[in-house]
Parts: structure tokens; sequence; C-alpha cells
């Protein structure tokens, strides 16, 4: 089973950038998206940016459209998360996940069943 590994995060402050990687060797063969998601403490897992292997298709949450773009890289097997304009409320925990969802699950826990450790952002002066 393809296990990601997320890296990147730290302390930023606000209206600074910063860029997540996730490493999932063999899951462009195996699942079909990619996604990100976050979560804060006391608040449940929610939906920021998902891709697709075989096509440039992406989705966002509406909080972090316009501001985060996501990436892959199919060679490495890679997904990448650019975060701009970051503000106080993106501090989380950011997962990366790879599974197969179906148009109504992409933007879902659900939809997805590897995922990583998480690393922790945090967006404060």
């Amino acid at each position: 089973q393809v296990q990601p590994v997320e890296s990147g995060g730290g302390l930023v402050q606000p209206g600074g950038s910063l860029t997540l990687s996730c490493s999932a060797s063999g899951s462009s063969g195996y699942y079909n998206a990619m996604g990100w998601f976050r979560q804060a403490v006391g608040k449940e897992r929610e939906f920021v940016a998902a891709i697709r292997w075989s096509s440039p298709m992406t989705r966002y949450a509406d909080a972090v459209k316009d501001r985060f773009s996501i990436s892959r890289d199919r060679a490495e097997d890679r997904v990448f998360l650019r975060m701009n304009s970051l503000k106080p409320e993106d501090t989380a925990v950011y997962y990366c996940a790879a599974g197969r969802p179906i148009a109504s699950t992409i933007g879902t826990p659900r939809g997805y069943t590897s995922w990583g450790q998480g690393t922790q952002v945090t967006v404060s002066s």
C-alpha cells in the first residue's frame, strides 16, 4: 500500500508563502487522484485541494481558491501544494492522501484510502 509522506511545513508570517510536498511512490499506477486536507485544533478534517494523476483537473476549497495551487510530478509520484497569502486561519496539520475518488467524493475524506502522517503549518506573527 502506498504511504504518502508530507514535508515542507513550518512557521510563516501572515501574508507569507509556503510549499508543501508529498511523496507517494507508486501512487500514480494505483490511485487516480491525490488530495490535500487539513485539520485545525478542535475542528474536523477539511478538504483543501485535489488533483487527478491522469489529467490536469484540479479542485479547491472555497477558502483557499486563488491563494493555493496544487500540482503534480507524475515521473516522481510527487504532489505539491503552493500556499500564498497565508492567513492565521490556515494554521493546521496538513495531510496528503491518495485514493480513487469519483467526482462526488474527490473533495471528501472518504474518497481517499491512504493517508500521510501530516505536517504542521503555523501562520503567526
